[in-house]
């Protein structure tokens, strides 16, 4: 792939100072939610929580104009202040806006903003209506610094930020067990992400360093990468530990086990962090990383693998869920593979391409679910659902464009990312092709079979849930609408051209591939749809027979997600669990702890002898200074 290291170096840098404010805004809602919204109370909350994400819109939107009004590969820089300095080491607090950040600023506050607005309406009875948009709030600005940081240091603020926000919008509604244990395991499955990202960050740093370059500005070190390339196994090391990383965040094999259990939050919260924004963290951060990656062709080829058997494997499991969300967070993680699989056949602007148009799609489809839940009165098993196409007609249609475009189907925009992505890797291994195009038919498959069994024919609520079923209220049908005609729109490159608009970062160059291959995932994705209208929507029920797939060993342990979460308890929960109970027992119980006992008991019983030379008796005194004095009389006449 051609790239543009050259028109890197001579990228023409502008100083501005208002790019703070896309961060600062949203710090200033979290404020207002901690300490002015119980005297405003949910009124204030309503215009402030979502009014912040909007004026930070406006501002992302603003810079997208002007640096698109500037020349290709230019940049806008807001340095606010010198932040780390430690003797050669200068790390200025400074953010970045070029057309890779624009991109992603601009469907941060964007879809964040919709899905802001939509929480208004879904979380409107919640006893602890600001805290949670505190939390959002507060997710939202460290998401932007995350991808606004001009280094990697700012970057890793932003990314330690969100994965506290994760933690604390998952657990949300923390009085539930289930839900409270759910937020922990996404915290500590990340920090095993984040200790990869740690070592790749340090390692990049040092061996930096040590050619007398101390810096951690991306800029700088794309221009000095010319000692990096003089040490591929370095090179190596560095993007594959960076890539650990990217696998907790956005949810890959083998740390993906967190994301379906973060269903537990509330809705919005999947919408935003598990659909548009924190899950692809990981993704951003290789893209910006693209002129490491591309030194290293085994780093890249293993990240494509990864990406492609996570495609898959997510897949199958998704065949057979029938909660309504654990079925689109599987989805969620097997479209995480596809952006995967672009990074790692250098498809960088392919990558973040299908980035985009899963961000609309699958907002839309997580706040469809929503509504849903919340027109069924919180039920989720769509086996109770059904026949809420004619009860919920917004809902329902503007679900079906979303399932329409994350199936690929030509006009809608997962048909122009996704496309792309399967085409480069066609380039670059004819497997890679296959896996991914044998994914694409699974995932038309197993949405349809979502749609047709939640909205098809007639419902299978009981009567009491059947009588109260209803459309959601306009707060949360607007932002569904918004999002569907994005998900129509938002692919087409007479709208925005993004491959035109990412050139000056990535470079370009799209392989020439036969008609057929373009053709194939179309074909298949076809397929799916057909099949599971065959299986699923021309019964008088849909949802009969759910659970009598054809193998039934194959549909049990899709069912149980392969027993990955068990596999993980008995070989690496469990060990370590016992492994620190041992340590507990022997080395701090028997060990550490016996050790300052038996000092302070050995301490105590010397006291008490000493003190038995403590009487007061001025003779005893006398004879023990007498004592004292032969012995040091002695020991000196024996030495001598």
């Amino acid at each position: 792939m051609e790239h543009a290291h050259a028109a890197a170096a001579a990228t023409a840098v502008h100083a501005v100072t208002y790019l703070r404010w896309i961060i600062f805004l949203p710090l200033i809602g979290v404020l207002f939610n901690l300490f002015v919204a119980p005297r405003t109370g949910r009124r204030g909350v309503n215009l402030v929580a979502p009014g912040v994400i909007l004026g930070a819109f406006l501002v992302a939107l603003s810079a997208f104009f002007e640096l698109k009004g500037l020349a290709p590969g230019s940049a806008l820089v807001d340095n606010i202040y010198p932040w780390i300095t430690a003797g050669q080491l200068h790390i200025d607090f400074a953010l970045r806006v070029d057309a890779l950040s624009a991109v992603m600023i601009l469907i941060v506050t964007g879809v964040g903003f919709l899905i802001h607005l939509y929480s208004v309406g879904y979380m409107a009875h919640d006893e602890d209506y600001a805290r949670f948009f505190t939390y959002l709030n507060l997710f939202s600005a460290s998401m932007l610094l995350l991808v606004l940081g001009e280094n990697l240091a700012l970057l890793f603020v932003g990314w330690e930020g969100v994965g506290l926000c994760s933690y604390l919008l998952i657990g949300f509604w923390y009085t539930d067990p289930e839900k409270a244990k759910a937020g922990n395991k996404a915290f500590i499955v990340n920090r095993i992400g984040d200790a990869g990202f740690l070592l790749g960050m340090f390692l990049l740093f040092w061996t930096l360093a040590d050619k007398g370059v101390w810096t951690l500005s991306f800029s700088e070190i794309e221009a000095n990468m010319a000692h990096l390339a003089l040490m591929p196994a370095v090179i190596t090391s560095i993007c594959l530990l960076l890539f650990v990383g990217a696998t907790g965040k956005s949810a890959q094999i083998p740390l993906f086990v967190w994301l379906p259990d973060a269903m537990a939050g509330p809705t919005p919260v999947s919408a935003l962090i598990h659909a548009a924004t924190m899950v692809t963290a990981g993704i951003y951060m290789m893209a910006r990383l693209h002129f490491l990656y591309t030194l290293s062709p085994d780093a890249l080829h293993i990240i494509a693998w990864f990406g492609a058997a996570t495609a898959i494997f997510a897949a199958t499991i998704g065949f057979a869920q029938t909660d309504i969300k654990k079925v689109l967070a599987y989805s969620t993680v097997s479209q995480l593979g596809y952006m995967v699989l672009g990074i790692g056949v250098g498809a960088y602007g392919a990558g973040v391409f299908h980035l985009m148009t899963h961000a609309f799609f699958k907002a839309l489809l997580f706040l469809g679910a929503g509504s849903v839940i919340h027109g069924m009165h919180e039920e989720q098993d769509i086996r109770k659902m059904g026949g809420l196409l004619k009860r919920m007609p917004w809902t329902g249609w503007t679900f079906l464009i979303g399932c329409i475009a994350i199936a690929g189907v030509p006009g809608l925009s997962g048909h122009y990312s996704k496309d792309l992505i399967l085409e480069e890797a066609y380039g670059k291994s004819i497997l890679l092709y296959i896996v991914g195009t044998v994914g694409a038919g699974m995932t038309a498959f197993y949405m349809f079979r979502l749609f047709f069994v939640t909205f098809w024919k007639e419902t299978r609520a009981s009567h009491e849930v059947t009588h109260h079923i209803h459309e959601s209220p306009w707060t949360m049908t607007v932002p569904l609408v918004i999002l569907a005609v994005l998900s129509v729109i938002g692919g087409w490159s007479s709208v925005f051209p993004i491959g035109d608009w990412l050139k000056p970062i990535f470079g370009g160059h799209h392989p020439d591939v036969p008609a057929f291959i373009r053709l194939m995932p179309t074909v298949m994705g076809i397929v799916g749809i057909v099949l599971a209208y065959l299986m699923y929507g021309r019964k008088a029920n849909p949802a009969e027979g759910m659970d009598d797939l054809p193998i039934d060993a194959w549909h049990k342990g899709a069912l149980n997600k392969w027993y990955i979460d068990e596999i993980y308890d008995a070989w690496i929960v469990r060990p370590m669990t016992a492994l620190a109970d041992g340590f507990w027992k022997i080395v701090d119980i028997k060990g550490i702890d016996a050790t300052v006992n038996d000092t302070a008991q050995a301490s105590g019983m010397f006291g008490g002898a000493l003190r038995l030379w403590q009487t007061g008796n001025v003779q005893s005194y006398a004879m023990s200074f007498l004592i004292g004095a032969m012995a040091i009389f002695g020991l000196g006449y024996y030495l001598w």
